[in-house]
């Protein structure tokens, strides 16, 4: 993933994905006109034949992120910031990469508390440029408030 400074690093995860994840996300997007703008303008999808099926139970109770705590202890990760992104979503930035790149990566940040997959990609962007660009102790403070809730609903989550 990128992390602070355009660093890349290892991001730990559980697995939620089949291992065949690339070709069914190929397949599906060769196919299925409505899954194909669905996967344009948000970067999801609804029914993602991907997740398996402990897969979609760790995506919804969010214990798929808990690896994440050893990225947080080893200083790639911080507890609040944008989501960490893999090299190819970097083109998704564009001029804004250098904003993501000015903050660690988070386990939390804005993207999850304001609509989550319910938001467009470009949306999700702009969340983590005005992270990046108004960071500060109050601002995590509340999004760590925000952040309780919206993972007890599955706020969000497919």
């Amino acid at each position: 993933r990128i992390g602070r400074n355009g660093q890349l690093f290892r991001c730990y995860k559980f697995r939620t994905m089949a291992v065949d994840a690339e070709q069914r996300l190929a397949d599906l997007l060769a196919n299925d006109p409505e899954a194909r703008r669905e996967w344009a303008t948000m970067r999801k999808l609804t029914r993602d034949p991907r997740i398996t099926a402990a897969g979609r139970f760790l995506r919804l109770s969010s214990l798929d992120e808990l690896p994440q705590l050893f990225n947080v202890l080893r200083g790639e990760m911080s507890v609040v910031g944008p989501r960490p992104i893999v090299s190819s979503e970097g083109e998704m930035y564009g001029r804004y990469i250098h904003d993501y790149c000015r903050v660690k990566p988070g386990l939390t940040g804005m993207w999850q508390v304001s609509g989550r997959n319910g938001t467009t990609y470009r949306r999700r962007v702009a969340l983590d440029v005005y992270y990046s660009r108004h960071a500060n102790l109050g601002l995590d403070l509340q999004i760590i408030l925000k952040t309780i809730p919206a993972v007890l609903k599955a706020d969000g989550v497919y």
